[in-house]
């Protein structure tokens, strides 16, 4: 059995697929004059995810609250214009090829040095500026997954040296929507060159809909009894040190504003922390987190092959107009961001983020809603 076959097996335990259908529609033009569209998916429970060939993005996520009320989850915009403009904060998109930071944007491979772009001084941040996954247009076509699923796979083949990354590298995002209410994301990746790639998608979540006014009444538990610290610019140190008696435990449930303010000093500025999942040995796809809205009843569960996962508040939503004409107000959402590391290219303890040519990047992660 392939390793991809494994990752499917393990998540079928999280629903079987419905009846989903994918529709694409315009979505507006990049600033260049090209198309972007969009593609819907929908279960026969009503649950929809929209995703855009631009960046091959997370539009919109409605799921349904405790009185089968839907929402929608997620953070974004109304039409392409709006994921070129300053409100965006990489809403919903695939990020890479490598996300959340590299120190000083160097790295070296097999000797040689690479300079990428300092777009987060004095970092680099979610692969660059003008070329980055989140900016690009992806190719898009239907798909039915070995588990019956009905969705979208997204195809782009960055080439060599887009963005100063070395080789030309084919990627592939998967979006499957399941029958139980469940959107798994599958992530492919391969090299002719000795590359870093570290995939994830950067929703930004307020499970009591979109637009609401905060996201520090929802309920948090991460799977995680350890943590990646940081310098004063969110580049981890390389040590690896327990969330236990501090402010970062989220091992039992936890109101997320309840500590909050204690992180408002500090250069992350609230939590904006990578996470150590617990993991079995052996286990390919484990727990990360769960997220919970005490108004609304919904309820996230996220599992993953990752290795660790971003905790993110919203800590630089400056109230940008977002889609329906909605203001996103600081820490009216949050992001859980399923990855490597931050910066893992440069840290040889840390798991392994260089693909070389001939192996296969593949990373899957499943959200399953439900509400009680």
């Amino acid at each position: 059995m392939t390793r991809f076959s494994i990752l499917l097996a393990a998540a079928l335990t999280l629903g079987i697929a419905g009846n989903v259908q994918a529709k694409p529609a315009d979505f507006g033009k990049t600033k260049d004059g090209k198309k972007v569209q969009i593609y819907t998916l929908e279960n026969e429970n009503g649950v929809t995810a929209k995703i855009s060939t631009l960046g091959a993005t997370l539009v919109e996520l409605h799921v349904p609250d405790k009185n089968g009320k839907f929402a929608d989850v997620i953070l974004g915009f109304d039409d392409a214009s709006g994921y070129q403009g300053d409100g965006n904060q990489y809403f919903g998109c695939t990020t890479g090829r490598v996300c959340n930071r590299i120190a000083k944007g160097k790295f070296k491979i097999d000797g040689k040095e690479y300079t990428l772009a300092i777009n987060n001084e004095p970092n680099h941040l979610h692969g660059g500026v003008e070329r980055s996954l989140d900016k690009v247009i992806w190719k898009a076509k239907e798909i039915t997954s070995k588990d019956g699923g009905k969705g979208v796979s997204f195809t782009y083949t960055s080439p060599d040296g887009e963005e100063g990354y070395p080789g030309k590298v084919n990627f592939t995002v998967n979006y499957v929507l399941l029958k139980k209410n469940t959107l798994r994301i599958y992530y492919r990746a391969k090299t002719d060159k000795a590359t870093p790639i570290n995939l994830t998608n950067h929703a930004y979540f307020n499970l009591a809909g979109a637009g609401s006014e905060t996201v520090l009444n929802h309920m948090l538990r991460i799977n995680a009894d350890k943590y990646t610290p940081g310098d004063n610019t969110l580049i981890p140190t390389g040590k690896i040190e327990p969330v236990k008696g501090t402010v970062l435990d989220f091992t039992k449930f936890k109101k997320i504003g309840a500590r909050i303010k204690k992180l408002d000093d500090t250069a992350a500025l609230g939590y904006d922390h990578n996470y150590v999942i617990n993991r079995k040995k052996g286990q390919k796809i484990a727990l990360a987190a769960i997220l919970r809205d005490p108004g609304s009843g919904r309820k996230l569960t996220i599992r993953t092959t990752e290795p660790g996962i971003q905790f993110y508040t919203g800590n630089f939503l400056k109230d940008q107009k977002g889609k329906g004409g909605k203001t996103y107000a600081h820490r009216s959402a949050l992001c859980l961001e399923t990855q490597h590391y931050p910066n893992s290219v440069n840290q040889p303890n840390f798991p392994n983020t260089v693909l070389k040519p001939g192996d296969v990047y593949e990373s899957t992660t499943v959200y399953a809603f439900s509400a009680d």
